[in-house]
């Protein structure tokens, strides 16, 4: 008898705890499978004690590795950082970053409690356009598309995005109402041109500009590729093409939709300059370019063009080819287009050595979101950082690595109803906004290290890349960089410096 009410009162626990699994909003994990899900939290808890014998080590995982991924999750938690008992970095490893900090850190004046870091240009200044802005968070939410991720996933970023002061990239996939939620936008305009586009798929500047007039948006961005498949075009199946799927591209719902690897509206460097330059002054707003980096003849016909004709996008971003959400062939994840480092340094050159690098705001991105690898971009030329995965991470991806399939299990990037109903987006906005101050401050705490203010002015010579078991070589040597295109001049130090003073006092105020 006494086991008979051992086995109720275990059977009770159960379902009470099924139960509470079942409606709690803080792990999707657990809400969408109740019980089941605890047993991960079980295993991470003992997964040091197993890992150290059996299975992999901290830093062999891909495309994050376990250290990554712990730092991004305790980050956007709010939870302690910090790591115990040293490197477990295998630190003479080629290419291995090292930062000198300075004999003398920076002492800032006033407290920054939520690490406020605006960008050191102004975008759009160039051109002079009408909505040119200082980006206020060096920081920013990268491209991607409501479709590729859930609703509740681009809401939870939305409003992340609010609460942290910074931009967020709509992807290609058009302003949904999911994108509404207080977070300013730069909107992504790709080969479907979805959410500025005719009936029959061509592009319409009066649709444009009606979705520019309905929602937050501050710049525009033309995609010509990007990093998770550069040369490609998608295709969306009809049964994927939901009520609000539709309403934000401006398509049937339920019939298959497809962006083709060109652009319709541009087949040259020259009609792509005038198509920048037609958005812009019917907008107002800068406007840029997104690619990964391929053929080099592009960017050098595009620097030339700019250069001789005084006119072009007023920002750049370069994608690295290590980057990508959602699905794409496994050949082009692994082999098209150039990584990040080598493929920015080349165009960057390319721009530098015509006088441009300092008209253009560069945005950089492919697996920056961590304080040091933004630190080496910020000191290769780029000006504002662009997390995407990471950024997923902050919502709640495991890294299951099911993007493609539909059934991502923390209901990111799938639009199954079960799945999606565990993924809080309160809960989850709170932990995009912790996870991207967070970066914001770690950057700070690098640029004081080093004796500045800001990470613009951290001298690129201050980092070093190894080379061998006994060298290693700055930065600007690695890339063979000017070091005279990295460097800000007195008076440009003098304004960082005033900006950095005023934000941190307004910051401290607040």
């Amino acid at each position: 008898m006494v086991w008979i009410l051992g086995v109720a009162a275990l059977v009770v626990v159960l379902v009470v705890m099924a139960v509470y699994d079942l409606f709690q909003t803080k792990h999707a994990i657990r809400r969408n499978f109740p019980l089941i899900g605890r047993l991960r939290y079980l295993i991470e808890r003992i997964g040091p004690e197993l890992r150290q014998y059996i299975v992999t080590s901290n830093d062999e995982e891909r495309p994050f590795s376990r250290d990554q991924r712990r730092w991004v999750y305790s980050t956007a938690k709010n939870e302690n950082s910090y790591f115990g008992f040293g490197t477990d970095n295998a630190i003479g490893a080629p290419n291995y970053l090292y930062i000198r900090q300075a004999g003398f850190p920076y002492q800032p004046k006033h407290e920054n409690p939520d690490s406020v870091l605006p960008v050191a240009k102004v975008m759009g200044e160039w051109r002079n356009r009408q909505e040119a802005f200082r980006p206020q968070s060096i920081v920013n939410i990268s491209a991607m598309s409501f479709g590729s991720l859930s609703g509740r996933a681009i809401e939870s970023l939305n409003r992340g995005a609010a609460i942290a002061g910074l931009l967020h990239n709509t992807g290609e996939g058009g302003v949904s109402r999911h994108h509404l939620h207080g977070g300013d936008l730069i909107f992504q305009v790709g080969t479907g041109y979805f959410g500025a586009r005719n009936t029959d798929g061509t592009f319409s500047m009066d649709r444009l500009i009606e979705t520019v007039a309905s929602a937050p948006v501050k710049a525009i961005e033309i995609k010509i590729s990007q990093g998770a498949k550069p040369g490609l075009g998608g295709v969306l199946p009809g049964a994927k093409v939901t009520a609000d799927i539709a309403a934000a591209r401006g398509v049937q719902q339920g019939v298959t939709i497809k962006s083709p690897a060109f652009h319709r509206e541009f087949s040259s460097v020259t009609g792509l300059v005038s198509f920048v330059e037609r958005i812009a002054e019917a907008t107002g707003l800068p406007v840029g370019i997104k690619s990964a980096v391929g053929d080099r003849s592009f960017w050098v016909e595009l620097a030339d063009e700019m250069s001789s004709q005084d006119r072009g996008p007023d920002f750049i971003s370069i994608d690295g080819g290590e980057g990508g959400t959602g699905a794409a062939p496994l050949v082009f994840s692994d082999h098209v287009s150039v990584p990040f480092r080598s493929g920015f340094s080349e165009v960057f050159s390319i721009f530098a050595e015509r006088g441009l690098q300092r008209k253009v705001v560069w945005f950089g991105a492919g697996k920056l979101g961590f304080p040091s690898d933004s630190l080496q971009a910020l000191a290769m030329g780029v000006d504002v950082i662009s997390v995407g995965r990471e950024a997923m991470l902050a919502v709640g991806c495991i890294q299951a690595q099911k993007c493609e399939s539909g059934h991502c299990p923390t209901g990111v990037a799938t639009h199954s109803k079960w799945l999606v109903r565990g993924l809080d987006p309160a809960d989850k906005a709170s932990r995009v906004a912790n996870y991207m101050i967070g970066l914001r401050y770690e950057l700070l705490r690098l640029s004081h290290a080093c004796g500045v203010s800001h990470p613009a002015l951290v001298p690129a010579e201050f980092l070093e890349l190894r080379r061998d078991a006994f060298t290693s070589v700055p930065l600007t040597d690695a890339y063979r960089y000017d070091q005279a295109w990295v460097t800000l001049d007195a008076a440009e130090v003098e304004q960082v410096d005033s900006l950095m003073a005023a934000a941190a006092r307004s910051a401290h105020a607040a």
